[in-house]
C-alpha cells in the first residue's frame, strides 16, 4: 500500500517522482543521500535500486535501508542488462560525467524510460555574466568556481535535445525550471526556453 505521509522532497525531485508510475522498477543513478529513492520506495511503492559514487552517499542510503551500491555512471552502467528497469533516473549529474553521450545511451538501454535533470548553461544570466564579466559564471544552479567544479561538460537545453535526437530517443516530456526547481509554465518547446530556463527535467524513451 502506498504511503501518503512521506516528508516532502526538493521541488525538482518531486517533479521527477511524479513522472514515475507506482510499483515500477527504478534505478537512481547518482542517488546522493537517497532523498528521491527513499521517497519513491515509501511513497510510490517502487522496487528501487541506487548507484552512487561517493562512499558517504552510499552510507547515508544504506542507513535508511535503501538498496544502494557504490559505482560510477561512466563505467558501471555497462554491467546492467538491457530493459532491467522501468525507469532510470539521473538527477543533476550528466554534466559531471566524462562521457555524457555514452551515459545517456546506457540509461535509455537499461530502462524503458530515462529521466534526467540538468542545469542549463544557456540561461540568460550565465550568458550575461560571461559577456560582462569575462569570467566563468556562477549561479544558484552552477555554484562552483571554475577550478573546483565537478561539472566538466556544460550543456544548454538545445545541446541536450540535439544529443537525445542523435541517439534516436523520443522526448516524452520536457519541463523548464527556475533556480529552485519550480516549473516555468508555457516554455517547453518554445525557442526562448533555452534563454529563460535555469534547469530542466526530461522524460525520454527509445
Amino acid at each position: 500500500m502506498i504511503s501518503r505521509t512521506h516528508a516532502p522532497i526538493r521541488i525538482d525531485l518531486q517533479l521527477i517522482a511524479d513522472m514515475i508510475e507506482p510499483g515500477s522498477r527504478v534505478l537512481d543513478v547518482g542517488c546522493g543521500d537517497g532523498a528521491l529513492l527513499d521517497y519513491l520506495v515509501h511513497a510510490k511503492d517502487v522496487d528501487g535500486r541506487g548507484i552512487e559514487l561517493s562512499q558517504a552517499g552510499v552510507n547515508a542510503c544504506v542507513a535508511q535501508g535503501l538498496s544502494v551500491i557504490q559505482g560510477d555512471a561512466d563505467t558501471d552502467l555497462n554491467d546492467y542488462p538491457s530493459g532491467a528497469f522501468d525507469y532510470v533516473v539521473l538527477s543533476q549529474t550528466l554534466q559531471a560525467t566524462r562521457a555524457p553521450k555514452e551515459v545517456l545511451a546506457n540509461l535509455s538501454r537499461i530502462g524503458r524510460h530515462a529521466i534526467l535533470s540538468f542545469p542549463n548553461f544557456g540561461h540568460w544570466r550565465v550568458r550575461w555574466s560571461l559577456l560582462t564579466g569575462g569570467r566563468m559564471p556562477r549561479t544558484d544552479t552552477l555554484a562552483y568556481e571554475w577550478h573546483d567544479t565537478p561539472n566538466i561538460h556544460f550543456c544548454t537545453l538545445v545541446d541536450f535535445v540535439e544529443l537525445a535526437r542523435s541517439l534516436d530517443l523520443t522526448i516524452e516530456k520536457l519541463m523548464v525550471l527556475d533556480a529552485v526547481g519550480k516549473p516555468l509554465q508555457g516554455l517547453a518547446g518554445k525557442s526562448f526556453a533555452n534563454l529563460l530556463g535555469e534547469q530542466a527535467v526530461v522524460l525520454l524513451k527509445r
